[in-house]
């Protein structure tokens, strides 16, 4: 969202800026010893620490950090742990707290705020516009928000409480309000004109929007098309009427779907009576994928939020509890099943150590069944049409992993046992247990977007629990019928 201060910048690799940061706060971290080490009087002391510090590698420190990029910074404090990444904030400049707290993670802004009093959020929150402050405006104390609303202008709050109104999932959430529109019925000349009165155009300008007297949406402008035609043309002669539009309840994912499928640098955003309310630009898109991304790939392991890696251990593990306690539930469960069959194992010891791959083997084909269905999910492609006709394709392809995977574990039972019962049970149980995994790992993410919850949330620690429950009953089972 921030670009235009810092564009001039040179480009280093990140983690080169990270280490260079680590090196100066490592030095300066031994100097602050060796200062303290001083016999000095206690008066003194801290004067000799000034001039050793703050005019050496603090001083260069500081010059770093003005040559870096809001998003570079943001790694950076990411990356450091709490009592460095707390001197590094410090040494920021002010009027740059505001980029930085909306590139920085949740779990990171949290403990930067909690640094700041009230003038200094204050602050930091007017710098922003008002589609990134309604971003912050969740993780600020409810006296700073109503210093920052008190000093915005009567249009900037009703743009505020409009955006704050939607859901995080939702387009209005991404809505940008800094956009440039025109009348149909102008020339390009007066176009042009208009848009050389600005001092830079808003981020992400490739189009310029076209609507009538009521501000109803009627089509977009090209900026290429302004440039290369004669001035003396009109806008509705050349605008484009057969465009993508966006509604502020639509889902977020949806947008980015159509961002992706159509290569948009911006797009309109029209409310239910044709007005265009707001724009939704192509950076904006991409933080809010590589978001979900993240946050997928959390909810997969059974994380509830995303975690500060420098956190406390108190807090960290409160954050993993949940679904350890639920994988403690579960374990307990597969024990028992194990424990049913307690007389099978001892006439048959052999059991106990091949179960394990029974399990093992179902499980991970579960995931990789419910990674491609969570995919599917995201771009749509399931439909109640086609979702019988996917759950029958995925049990033939467990069905025939299980043929040929389970033909080879059993063949690898009877050579170590010379046992041919022992190999067909093998092979019978992983088919089974493949095609239990197969119907699990498809179930289970579909069952729980139409409960209106995340399709990732836990879903590899619930195919596991089932598959490894199920598997080793399928296994010891089938071992009592056919073995004792």
């Amino acid at each position: 969202m921030q670009d235009s201060n810092h564009d001039n910048h040179h480009t280093e690799n990140v983690q080169d800026h990270l280490k260079q940061v680590e090196s100066l706060l490592h030095k300066h971290a031994l100097l602050e010893m060796v200062a303290h080490r001083q016999v000095i009087p206690r008066e003194d002391r801290h004067v000799v620490v000034d001039s050793l510090l703050h005019k050496q590698h603090l001083a260069e420190l500081h010059r770093k950090l003005d040559d870096l990029h809001p998003a570079d910074i943001a790694y950076i404090l990411e990356a450091l742990p709490i009592d460095q990444r707390l001197l590094v904030w410090d040494l920021v400049k002010s009027e740059r707290d505001g980029e930085i707290l909306i590139e920085v993670s949740d779990a990171v802004r949290d403990s930067l705020i909690a640094s700041m009093n009230r003038e200094e959020l204050s602050a930091a929150a007017g710098q922003l516009d008002t589609d990134e402050l309604a971003d912050l405006a969740p993780d600020l104390p409810q006296n700073v928000m109503r210093d920052v609303f008190k000093s915005l202008s009567i249009e900037e709050r009703e743009q505020l409480r409009e955006a704050m109104s939607y859901s995080e999932d939702s387009v209005g959430a991404l809505m940008d309000f800094s956009m440039i529109h025109v009348r149909e019925d102008i020339t390009l000349e007066v176009v042009s004109r208009y848009l050389r009165r600005f001092d830079e155009l808003p981020d992400h300008t490739d189009q310029v929007f076209v609507v009538n007297r009521e501000d109803k949406f009627i089509g977009v402008l090209p900026i290429n098309l302004i440039v290369v035609n004669e001035p003396e043309l009109s806008v509705s002669s050349l605008m484009l009427t057969d465009t993508i539009q966006l509604h502020p309840e639509e889902k977020a994912d949806q947008a980015a779907q159509a961002f992706e499928r159509y290569d948009l640098v911006s797009a309109p955003v029209i409310d239910e009576d044709g007005k265009l309310v707001g724009r939704v630009t192509v950076n904006v898109v991409l933080d809010f994928i590589r978001t979900e991304s993240e946050s997928d790939l959390l909810n997969q392991a059974g994380l509830r939020e995303e975690e500060d890696i420098f956190a406390s251990v108190w807090k960290s593990a409160q954050n993993r509890w949940l679904w350890l306690a639920l994988n403690l539930c579960t374990a307990f469960f597969a024990s028992r099943v194990i424990g049913g069959f307690e007389n099978t194992i001892e006439k048959f010891v052999a059991l106990a150590t091949l179960m394990p791959i029974v399990a093992g083997i179902a499980g991970n084909s579960a995931n990789q069944t419910t990674t491609i269905i969570i995919r599917s999910m995201a771009l749509g492609q399931i439909t109640q049409g086609n979702a019988r006709r996917l759950l029958i394709k995925e049990l033939a392809i467990s069905g025939l992993n299980g043929l040929v995977w389970g033909g080879v574990a059993g063949l690898f039972a009877y050579f170590l046992y010379h046992n041919v019962a022992l190999g067909v049970v093998m092979t019978s149980a992983m088919l089974l247990n493949l095609l239990v995994g197969a119907i699990v790992g498809m179930i289970i993410p579909l069952a729980l977007q139409k409960f209106g919850r995340d399709p990732a949330i836990g879903s590899s620690v619930m195919i596991t629990a089932i598959t490894d429950s199920g598997g080793f009953f399928i296994f010891l089972g089938l071992a009592t019928i056919f073995l004792v």
